[in-house]
């Protein structure tokens, strides 16, 4: 009985075992007519030394070299306008007139009195001479000629400052009075701007003061025009540090031809601080941010022909697409610049003719 189960026992372990050989070896034979997947295709860039200018960024504001608003010194009634909205103007030219017709009448009046007391004086003199009269009374004959002469030069102030003219040159704004208006003392009448050429005013912050010094180069560009760079130097440094930020007040002076700078415009400015320095950059492509750093997929060969290896770099400025490499790679190295998410250390890879669209679109 027992004989006869084990040869039962045998029998089923041969059956099975033959069947698992089977198809262990059809698993087998099946997987060898199965193709390697093609190593993936990615761009690769090379680490480029290039030339950067240092440069100290901070945020400011355009300010008017001269810039007022126009108003009245006295009282009047607008008789006359000489200029139109936004139009440019010199130092000295007329822009508004106020009624003077009741001082120009007090002034014939006056002007009538300087007469009177230069007869009186003249006469005076030569009475003197003849001494039919006392020096006293020479003496206020005098003083009644200066003061008509006080009078009218008096007057004649009063009729000029109803004339108001330009201060200086510049563009004026939107015209605020019209003819026939009655202008209290002090009345706005336009804006007048100087804007040729313009200041920045911006700050830095204190440790930045010994690399800071007039005639130092700025840049700015304004939201207005952002692919317009405008070219300025540093005209003058605030004596004193801000208590309350540490920072340091700095006016730069910029050329405005053309005008396309205005008063309290928002501008990022660049102070340029020293000499070109060499760097080896990398389009912004090419790097993995992770939490612990940035990383890059370099390229090597071998036996097997190209593969990547994954390094950790240290990363520093980013300019227009490109980022500065302080530590991690050498000039001239291999990098992939597209393609890394399907990436892993010691893969094969083949290399894509095209370069990243980042770089595809710089080329010119």
């Amino acid at each position: 009985m027992i004989k006869r189960m084990l040869l039962v026992a045998i029998l089923t372990m041969l059956i099975f075992g033959g069947l698992f050989g089977w198809k262990f070896y059809q698993d087998r034979r099946a997987q060898s007519r199965i193709q390697p997947p093609s190593p993936p295709v990615v761009a690769v860039t090379k680490v480029r030394q290039e030339h950067w200018q240092p440069y100290l960024t901070s945020v400011g504001s355009l300010v008017a070299v001269a810039g007022v608003d126009v108003s009245n010194e006295l009282a009047g009634k607008v008789t006359a306008i000489h200029f139109e909205s936004g139009q440019p103007v010199r130092k000295g030219q007329l822009l508004i007139e106020l009624d003077t017709s009741t001082d120009e009448a007090e002034l014939q009046g006056l002007q009538a009195d300087e007469l009177l007391a230069q007869v009186q004086l003249k006469r005076s003199e030569q009475l003197l001479d003849k001494q039919f009269i006392s020096q006293s009374a020479y003496d206020l004959s005098r003083v009644q000629l200066a003061q008509a002469q006080s009078a009218v030069k008096t007057k004649l102030s009063v009729i000029a400052k109803k004339r108001i003219r330009a201060p200086f040159d510049g563009r004026l704004g939107i015209r605020l009075v019209d003819l026939g208006q009655y202008l209290a003392e002090g009345s706005p009448i336009v804006t007048l701007q100087a804007v040729d050429p313009i200041y920045v005013d911006f700050t830095l912050p204190e440790q930045h003061l010994a690399n800071l010094f007039v005639g130092q180069e700025v840049t700015l560009i304004v939201q207005a025009y952002p692919d317009k760079h405008f070219q300025g130097t540093i005209g003058a440094l605030n004596p004193v540090i801000d208590i309350g930020t540490r920072s340091i007040k700095v006016r730069a002076t910029l050329p405005n031809p053309e005008q396309h700078l205005r008063p309290g415009m928002f501008a990022d400015v660049r102070v340029l601080s020293s000499q070109p320095l060499a760097v080896l950059t990398l389009p912004d492509t090419a790097i993995t941010y992770n939490p612990y750093g940035e990383s890059v997929f370099v390229v090597e060969s071998d036996a097997r022909g190209l593969t990547v290896q994954r390094r950790q770099i240290e990363a520093g400025d980013t300019r227009q697409g490109r980022v500065q490499i302080i530590k991690g790679l050498q000039a001239g190295e291999h990098v992939v610049s597209a393609g890394q998410v399907k990436l892993r250390n010691d893969m094969q890879i083949l290399i894509d003719e095209q370069p990243a669209p980042s770089e595809r679109e710089s080329r010119p």
